[in-house]
């Protein structure tokens, strides 16, 4: 890896440019540059940036880009470093997997959707059904029982 960062650097002197222009045009810390140039990857965030990095980096020097990222690649497995395009994928796909809710559960919430909204459905039907043969939905009895009941006591005040 160290060999690849100090190609980096020597193509950024050869074109004069200062880590500092480098910096400004990546918008990449300077101590991330140094550590890239320098090959120590240990000192890098994750994967998906760093790979973000070397290619900000390969844009501004005006280096072509799947040449340069395929040795990136290459020297990093040589270094003994996980594939960057992927380990850090197969980490987070991982974590959203468990941070799910469990099929079952889910599958329960479902269900119970599903009763609450069937048994909607037949309460209107029924309602419906009684109002369409001009049934009243509350018994007769049970109507005037109430309101007996109220006047015959009067209004609560």
């Amino acid at each position: 890896m160290a060999a690849f960062g100090e190609e980096l650097r020597r193509a950024r002197e050869e074109r004069g440019m200062a880590l500092e222009t480098i910096c400004e045009a990546t918008k990449v810390p300077a101590k991330h540059i140094r550590a890239l140039e320098a090959g120590a990857l240990a000192e890098l965030p994750g994967g998906v940036f760093r790979r973000g990095f070397v290619r900000s980096y390969l844009d501004v020097l005006g280096l072509e880009e799947g040449a340069w990222m395929k040795r990136f690649e290459e020297s990093c497995r040589e270094s003994g470093m996980r594939d960057p395009a992927g380990m850090e994928w197969v980490t987070f796909a991982e974590n959203v997997k468990n941070s799910r809710i469990a099929p079952r559960r889910r599958a329960g919430l479902r269900r119970a959707g599903l009763g609450l909204l069937l048994a909607a459905l037949a309460l209107g039907g029924w309602c419906g059904w009684r109002l369409a043969t001009h049934r009243r939905i509350l018994p007769a009895p049970l109507v005037w029982t109430v309101l007996n009941s109220w006047v015959d006591n009067g209004p609560s005040r």
